[in-house]
């Protein structure tokens, strides 16, 4: 059973779920990308599927059922990854949970000018205020964005933060992986 907490719409529940299923995981982990399928319509469709991924007994008629995808490509940069994706239509959104180094809006004013992408990611990591976070990001085709942020800090169900706007330029990226 799950421990997920229950949430008041499917895709914040689709989120907390995969967080979860990260949290169990462990840190430092690979970037890890879901499609999210309608649960009824796989239940209707591909009952072979559906009993594979332990949904036959679900009560619940509505929600997200999220299917992890093959794994990201090491060394690839994950915006021109994204850039290579099609869904096909039963897929009705899709979810990314990543890791990274984060620091306080305080620590803006003293980010050296002129540092290349390389040089940045170095003075981030040797920061002396950065945090380690999980970003789980989640769309739909019609747009609807939700997001998780797990600190390692603060590493339990509890305090996870959610939110639609947490991650906007994840949330446009993935969002463009729906555009024709």
């Amino acid at each position: 059973m799950s421990n997920t907490p229950m949430a008041a719409n499917p895709l914040t529940r689709a989120v907390l779920e995969i967080d979860e299923y990260a949290a169990r995981l462990g840190w430092d982990q690979p970037a890890r990308l879901f499609a999210l399928v309608d649960t009824a319509r796989l239940r209707a469709q591909e009952p072979g599927l559906a009993a594979q991924l332990g949904l036959q007994e679900e009560s619940a008629t509505v929600g997200l059922t999220p299917i992890e995808q093959e794994e990201i490509p090491a060394g690839k940069p994950l915006d021109e990854f994204l850039g290579t994706i099609a869904w096909p239509d039963a897929v009705v959104g899709c979810a990314l949970t990543v890791e990274r180094l984060m620091l306080p809006p305080s620590a803006e004013a003293s980010v050296p000018d002129g540092l290349s992408e390389k040089k940045l990611t170095q003075w981030v990591a040797q920061h002396p205020d950065r945090q380690e976070v999980r970003m789980t990001v989640a769309v739909l085709r019609d747009g609807t964005r939700d997001s998780a942020l797990r600190l390692r800090e603060k590493d339990s169900p509890t305090e996870v933060l959610t939110g639609g706007a947490l991650v906007p330029g994840l949330a446009e990226a993935l969002s463009a992986t729906f555009e024709d």
